[in-house]
């Protein structure tokens, strides 16, 4: 039985892998960790995770950035790997991640969704075609509730086109005070907030009297967690200290 302590368990997202994980037969999720400690489900609840004495195989973090460096401690105190879903880390916390990978298994992803992560290598492909061509244009668009913008997953699939293209591309995400023409080897990001939009990434290549465009919509949560338990089944078998993604989790699905 994998043993699963899961980090933002009241949150929207926590309330979603609780339902995926009750499901499943070969899984529990036997702690959580939360600034609200109210017991939501058939699991304790600690504010901090040093208060939790059992044992667990692996974390899964669907919490807020600045809890992750003491979910990294407990990490390494305990040599439990963790898959951090939660994005809008700095670029310090993202280095303190990469540090920590070198001491216990880590796995992180801009976004756990499967179709997205696949998605990535369709824009490699058609970046590496189209070249300098065509303008390059991404738009997101996210729920009123949101914190981080552009999303973690737009970063992830501006840089699968940048490391395809064949020059050193500029992230722009605001031009408003820009008065002038747009430069060839610009990444326009966009962001959109509002309603209940539970997440829609597009990425348009707009050339010569043509837009391709390759576009990803979640309708539900239900996507990001079910990569996320599928991530921290994967994790849970990882003994080597190492940064690990999806792109993993998908070679190993494939094996």
């Amino acid at each position: 039985m994998l043993k699963i302590a899961l980090s933002g368990c009241n949150g929207r997202m926590g309330h979603v892998i609780t339902d995926i994980v009750g499901q499943k037969k070969d899984m529990e999720i036997v702690a959580g960790f939360d600034i609200n400690t109210e017991k939501q489900a058939d699991f304790p609840v600690y504010a901090d995770p040093f208060e939790f004495k059992g044992e667990c195989d692996v974390i899964i973090d669907f919490s807020n950035a600045s809890s992750t460096e003491h979910l990294l401690a407990y990490c390494e105190q305990h040599h439990t790997p963790i898959v951090i879903c939660t994005t809008g880390h700095s670029a310090e916390q993202l280095q303190n991640i990469r540090a920590a990978s070198a001491k216990f298994p880590v796995f992180r992803s801009g976004n756990m969704s499967i179709g997205i992560n696949l998605l990535m290598d369709l824009l490699r492909k058609s970046a590496s075609v189209l070249g300098e061509n065509y303008d390059v244009e991404i738009i997101e668009k996210h729920h009123n509730q949101k914190l981080d913008a552009p999303s973690g997953t737009a970063l992830m699939l501006a840089d699968a086109v940048a490391d395809a293209l064949p020059y050193d591309a500029e992230y722009v995400y605001d031009r408003h005070e820009r008065r002038e023409k747009r430069p060839a080897h610009e990444i326009g990001i966009s962001a959109i907030r509002g309603g209940t939009i539970v997440g829609e990434h597009s990425v348009m290549f707009c050339g010569r009297d043509e837009i391709i465009e390759i576009k990803h919509t979640a309708l539900s949560r239900e996507v990001f967690a079910v990569g996320a338990v599928d991530a921290a089944a994967f994790m849970a078998g990882c003994t080597q200290p190492g940064m690990y993604d999806m792109s993993d989790v998908i070679a190993a699905h494939g094996n």
